[in-house]
């Protein structure tokens, strides 16, 4: 089902779709909190946690990352990047290495500590979740999927335009 308008009268349709955007608001903060507490743990900043995930998500997608990539990724400027990559390398979470397909690049990769760190702190949630995702058949967690991934691109071409609140 294609979305409405958003200048569709208000219905009660409409507050039931408003009671999902404000849940899945909470679920972000409740998800930032947790990532936080991570952060905090392990004596992060919130953006070495987001590179760390950007890396793990590129080595699970078989993909190298360069600095430039990452930075991109996560929305720093050259130096900023560096700094991030540097702290994490000091505290043996990632390593730059050479390309696989073309030596002259310089790749950074997760290491194995940083995984497994990950999946100390977010294994617990990420197994209850996939608990609660097995209530669901392959119908839903397809739309539950295409929603997700929706709110994701959604969100993601917002970064680009207006920084408004609303709800």
């Amino acid at each position: 089902m294609a979305p409405r308008e958003s200048g569709a009268p208000e219905s009660a349709d409409r507050a039931a779709e408003l009671e999902i955007v404000h849940l899945l608001r909470a679920v972000t903060v409740e998800l930032g909190l947790h990532s936080a507490r991570f952060a905090q743990a392990n004596g992060m900043h919130a953006t070495d946690v987001r590179a760390l995930i950007a890396l793990m998500d590129a080595r699970r997608a078989g993909e190298e990352t360069t600095a430039g990539r990452l930075g991109a990724a996560l929305g720093l400027n050259s130096a900023g990047t560096t700094s991030v990559v540097d702290r994490l390398e000091r505290a043996g979470l990632v390593r730059r290495v050479r390309g696989a397909d073309d030596r002259r690049k310089v790749v950074v990769e997760v290491e194995e500590r940083a995984v497994r760190l990950g999946q100390d702190f977010f294994g617990p949630l990420i197994a209850r979740t996939v608990d609660l995702l097995t209530a669901y058949d392959e119908r839903e967690r397809a739309a539950i999927r295409g929603f997700l991934t929706g709110v994701r691109d959604a969100a993601a071409g917002g970064a680009r335009g207006s920084a408004g609140l609303t709800g």
